[in-house]
């Protein structure tokens, strides 16, 4: 039986493939493993305790559920990988330098220009998760990722707690502050989920998920 590191190593040689099929003839086609080997160290670190690789491997199905809505699920699937690669709860530039990783590795690995930039746009995008209309790659990517807010009580439950646990060096007012903007901001949006099946799926739960919990703060 394959380890969790394992199957995802696996996903990552996959991904990696059907993401090379466009490269221009005569690009570089490196070895994938020792990139997989990186990335998921990173998102093993210590100071993780949500944003771990049990986060990226949940997103990860949530965009093989939502494939077929994306314009190239190859990029998206590159960008769920990346989408938290580099991780400080205390640093606001997260989603800039796992951008800025992606576009370097993503090179290296031989992915034409053309979708390597497409994986930095939508890593960028998952500071807000307000995809435009007609964004379908952004649509799945925030979709996936907002799905945890969906889940059943026991489930959105430990979500909240890793969250707090991840913040542990923040007092508990300003987190209750903080958090309570964020997700404010979530509930503001128009709509949390893009996608049909978010909309059909998600939607109503998330929002009854973090109205309860707002109501706590």
């Amino acid at each position: 039986m394959l380890t969790d590191t394992e199957r995802l190593t696996a996903r990552w040689h996959e991904t990696v493939t059907a993401a090379r099929q466009d490269a221009p003839a005569g690009a570089a086609d490196p070895d994938p493993a020792p990139y997989a080997a990186r990335l998921l160290g990173a998102w093993a670190e210590p100071q993780r305790r949500y944003h771990t690789t049990l986060h990226l491997a949940v997103v990860l199905d949530h965009v093989d559920t939502l494939a077929a809505y994306a314009a190239d699920p190859a990029a998206v699937r590159l960008a769920a990988w990346f989408h938290d690669a580099v991780y400080r709860p205390d640093r606001s530039e997260n989603e800039e330098r796992s951008a800025a990783l992606a576009e370097r590795a993503l090179a290296e690995l031989g992915v034409s220009p053309a979708r390597t930039a497409e994986v930095a746009r939508l890593v960028r995008l998952t500071v807000t998760h307000d995809p435009a209309p007609g964004d379908t790659n952004g649509e799945v990517l925030c979709d996936a990722d907002l799905a945890v807010l969906a889940g059943g009580p026991d489930a959105y439950a430990a979500y909240v707690a890793a969250v707090r646990e991840e913040y542990s060096f923040v007092p508990e007012h300003l987190f209750k502050e903080g958090r309570a903007a964020v997700l404010r901001q979530l509930l503001d949006l128009p709509r949390l989920y893009r996608t049909p099946y978010g909309t059909a799926h998600w939607e109503a739960v998330a929002r009854r998920n973090l109205t309860a919990e707002l109501a706590t703060l």
